[in-house]
Order: C-alpha cells, then sequence, then structure tokens
C-alpha cells in the first residue's frame, strides 16, 4: 500500500503568514508531505490574491492554493486568474464572465489530485448553491483521480459540517474548513473514508484578531463609522495547518492531523 501525505495551511494573513509559512516550510517542518497546499485568500495585505504574492507561493513549493470570499477583492485578480494553473477559485460564485477555475486536476510526482473550492452560503453573501456544485464537480474529478481535496470557505459550522458529510459520501478523500480563522479541535474520519477539520485556521501574527490589528478589531465594534482594518505587525506567528495521510491507490484518508505551532520570526525578516 503506497500512501500520498497532503499539508494543508489554513488561511495565510498577509506578509507575517507568508514569511511564517516559508520560515516554518524551512526550518520547523519534521516530515515533508508530498503535496502544499494554502488557502490564499488573504495573502495580499490581507485582503486579496496578487498575482506576485500567488506566483511568491507556488515559488515556496506549493501545488495549489485555494480561494474564498477575497479572492478577487483587487482588480489585478480579474487579470490574472485565467493564467494561474494553480489556483483553485471558488467554484460557486455567481456570474458567467468569472475567470479562472473552481477545480483543477493537479499533478504531484505522477499522482493526480482533485482540488476543489466551495463557498458557504448561511450567513454569507450570495452565491449558487455549493451543494449543486458537489454534484456536478466531484465525480468528475472522481473519474480521473480516486484522491480529491476539498476546501469549504463558510461562516457556518453547521454548513461546514453538512457539507463535508455530503462530499464523504460522494467521495472525497479530504474536507477542510476554512474563513474563520480559528482552528477547530475536531479532526476526524467521515465515514471511514473522509478527513475532516471543521475550520483549519490562520497563518499570521498570534497577538492579533484572527491575524489584524485588535485596537481596529475592537474599534470596528465599538465605535460609529467605518474603521480601516490593518494586518497585525509581530514576528511571533501562529501556524495553522492539516496533514492528511491518504492511501493513493484507493483516496481513503488513513489519518488527519492538525498543526498548531507558534514560531518566531528572526529579526533581519521584515514585514513592513
Amino acid at each position: 500500500m503506497s500512501t500520498f501525505e497532503i499539508l494543508f495551511f489554513g488561511d495565510v494573513v498577509g506578509k507575517p503568514g507568508r514569511e511564517g509559512v516559508y520560515y516554518f516550510l524551512e526550518h520547523h517542518l519534521k516530515r515533508k508531505p508530498d503535496m502544499l497546499i494554502a488557502n490564499a485568500e488573504n495573502i495580499t495585505h490581507g485582503a486579496g490574491t496578487s498575482e506576485k504574492h500567488y506566483q511568491d507561493m507556488i515559488g515556496h513549493g506549493f501545488h495549489a492554493l485555494t480561494g474564498g470570499n477575497h479572492t478577487f477583492d483587487r482588480k489585478e485578480s480579474f487579470e490574472y486568474m485565467n493564467t494561474a494553473e494553480r489556483m483553485v477559485r471558488p467554484a460557486n460564485i455567481a456570474g458567467r464572465q468569472i475567470p479562472g477555475r473552481g477545480s483543477r486536476i493537479v499533478d504531484v510526482n505522477g499522482v493526480k489530485v482533485g482540488i476543489l473550492n466551495v463557498l458557504g452560503q448561511v450567513y454569507m453573501a450570495n452565491y449558487n448553491s455549493p451543494w449543486e456544485v458537489l454534484d456536478e464537480e466531484l465525480p468528475q474529478l472522481l473519474n480521473v483521480t480516486p484522491i480529491v481535496f476539498l476546501d469549504i470557505h463558510a461562516e457556518a459550522t453547521a454548513e461546514k459540517g453538512a457539507l463535508a458529510r455530503y462530499a464523504s459520501q460522494l467521495g472525497a478523500s479530504a474536507v477542510v474548513g476554512t474563513h474563520t480563522h480559528v482552528q477547530t479541535n475536531d479532526a476526524r474520519i467521515l465515514h471511514d473514508r473522509t478527513g475532516f477539520i471543521t475550520d483549519a485556521g490562520m497563518n499570521g501574527t498570534y497577538e492579533s484578531v484572527i491575524g489584524m490589528e485588535p485596537l481596529a478589531a475592537q474599534k470596528r465594534m465599538t465605535e460609529l463609522g467605518w474603521v480601516k482594518m490593518e494586518v497585525a505587525k509581530s514576528p511571533q506567528i501562529q501556524i495553522n495547518a492539516v496533514r492528511f495521510v491518504i492511501e493513493a491507490e484507493s483516496g481513503q484518508c488513513l489519518s488527519v492531523e492538525p498543526v498548531f505551532e507558534i514560531i518566531q520570526l528572526p529579526e533581519h525578516i521584515s514585514l513592513g
């Protein structure tokens, strides 16, 4: 029996998140996985995915990046997304002219992995049904490979759990929830098939409010008027990831393990 290991990093928030993940991979990672995936909707100043930072993540070894409700916060995303072959944006964004792909097959050293990204609807914006996307996209991916990874970017934990169980019934190998930036303590295997965690958490400044400056977050909740949110910048970085070990031939998840570490970036790494 051969196994295939996926290491997925939850929402990467701004430069502290990017630099923290890079430093973790180089200096703290004890076992190298076969595939690296990360949620990249917040990699550019905490909101959006620029082409420069997309290329930067790919250059640091990521085989695929998933998105979310902030993927198209930057105008340039509409300009480069069609050529970003490792980016998987949400498949159920409304509109026929949305660039990019909501599902992809990524080849990693001869092993094909299906990647799918959907947005939830509960407490979110007006997106198309993620249930219909799973019905349409998952069987197509499974026709190519038994290994399918799904990122559910959603607010409500119940919606993520319900969608994950449905995806498991359809045959997904691994399902992660993203968006809320707080890692949940419920990693499990569904239906003896699918590794799942309700939220993978976030990668960014540890002393923050979900990666953002605490004072700005407080003011937004207590004062009238618009308050600009800024990425919190500190060398103490929170690393949140999830490791999946999958049987390559069948796509069955054998184990799912959350990663939660606090690391200190050296002084020479600028977060400005």
